[in-house]
């Protein structure tokens, strides 16, 4: 899975007829290469966890589509609290006033593509409509922090159902690196974060397919095509935290890179 803190390579073996169309970038805009080992936080600016690039429209209307056809994939919560989730549309509203792209009115928003999204119904939802990212929602449940609310249009190899309203360090058990000096490290992050301050990271990934949903069981055998590990495509997420400020829960934004590779 590539989850919060996984690096990790994977391919899937498919017929020409079953790519998706290819939602590509021009670039990754930082250098892959100088990946650092878990969690490998840096410090982000308090605006810079969404981000609005080239594919923005084609991404959106992707999301848009798999929140329509394929709900019960995408979206999933358990024992999230009504003013977390509320806090992440009010803490993404408050970004997209200031951004010349959007209008954003008392019931709807207008986004840089032209669609209308009426801010009604679920909170989290009505955010993953607005922007790229991903948004995953961890509130402080016992010892650690759990995934209690998400929006997952675009998984990297993992699928939603098997994480949803799991702790940490459950969330991360496939993930080889995440042992559990790794994981206190991990859930002193979470309890450190400041509102105001996110932090992100990223990690890289190669694939046969260009798909943004790339699900994948924890069951699930990786591989073994002759192509593991030798995909026409670079696939990178800007992984960011973010301390919502009236109810201390962290909002992990996943903004998804994916490119040709290089030849």
């Amino acid at each position: 899975m590539s989850g919060l803190f996984a690096t990790s390579v994977f391919t899937f073996p498919a017929s020409e007829s079953d790519f998706m169309p290819e939602i590509l970038q021009k670039k990754i805009p930082y250098d892959v290469s100088e990946h650092k080992k878990l969690p490998g936080m840096l410090p982000l600016a308090a605006d810079g966890w969404l981000i609005e690039d080239e594919a923005y429209a084609a991404q959106l209307a992707e999301r848009d589509r798999l929140l329509q056809d394929t709900p019960d994939k995408v979206f999933a919560e358990v024992g999230a609290s009504a003013e977390a989730k509320q806090e992440v549309l009010d803490e993404i509203l408050a970004q997209l006033r200031r951004r010349p792209s959007y209008r954003v009115a008392a019931g709807e928003v207008r986004r840089p593509d032209g669609v209308i999204v009426p801010l009604s119904g679920d909170p989290m939802r009505t955010a993953a409509r607005l922007v790229q990212e991903d948004l995953c929602l961890h509130e402080r449940r016992g010892d650690e922090h759990a995934l209690t609310a998400a929006v997952m249009c675009f998984p990297a190899s993992w699928t939603l159902h098997e994480k949803i309203g799991r702790p940490l360090s459950a969330v991360h058990r496939p993930v080889a690196e995440y042992d559990v000096d790794v994981a206190k490290r991990v859930q002193r992050l979470f309890d450190g974060i400041k509102a105001g301050r996110p932090m992100w990271r990223f990690n890289v990934l190669e694939y046969v397919r260009p798909d943004l949903f790339q699900p994948r069981s924890e069951t699930a055998p990786r591989s073994s095509d002759e192509d593991y590990g030798q995909g026409a495509y670079l696939r990178s997420e800007h992984q960011a935290l973010v301390r919502l400020p009236r109810t201390g829960a962290v909002l992990f934004a996943i903004h998804t890179y994916l490119i040709k590779k290089p030849t």
